[in-house]
Order: structure tokens, then C-alpha cells, then sequence
């Protein structure tokens, strides 16, 4: 698997349903498309968020990968 490098990491880590969306589209928006947006979220319902956010927007959730102490790290690439 290719290593992908974001170009801004959101941190949304201590924020609940539904800031860290809020948070990502304000991340996703910043960056230029095809870039790569990293979240960081540790609120157990991000995981269905974000996906339904990719698709809602139109962005690619490259990865879902499962940290230390509860944190999900999510990937976008911008698509659009």
C-alpha cells in the first residue's frame, strides 16, 4: 500500500457529533483537489459520520485506521 501524505491534519479529538463534520468540511474546503486531508476523532460515532459525509460530498475516505487510546484516523482525498 502506497504511503498517502496529507497536506493539513484536522484535529478533532474531545469534539462530538456534529462538530468533527463540521471540522472536516471546513479541512476538506481548504485544500486544493486531489490533496489529502488527515482527521483525527476519537467520538465512537465519527466512523459512520465520515463515511456518510465521503459520500454526501463527493471525496474519497481513503482509510479508517484505528490508533492509540480510542483515536480514529480518517484519510479524504479532495475529489472535487
Amino acid at each position: 500500500m502506497n504511503e498517502v501524505t496529507p497536506v493539513k491534519s484536522v484535529d478533532c479529538v474531545g469534539l462530538y457529533c456534529p462538530q468533527p463534520i463540521f471540522e472536516a468540511k471546513k479541512g476538506i474546503n481548504s485544500i486544493e483537489i486531489g490533496e489529502v486531508l488527515e482527521m483525527l476523532a476519537d467520538d465512537p460515532g465519527s466512523k459512520e459520520d465520515m463515511k456518510r459525509f465521503a459520500k454526501r460530498t463527493g471525496h474519497e475516505l481513503i482509510s479508517i485506521e484505528h490508533l492509540e487510546d480510542g483515536v480514529i484516523r480518517f484519510l479524504f482525498r479532495r475529489l472535487k
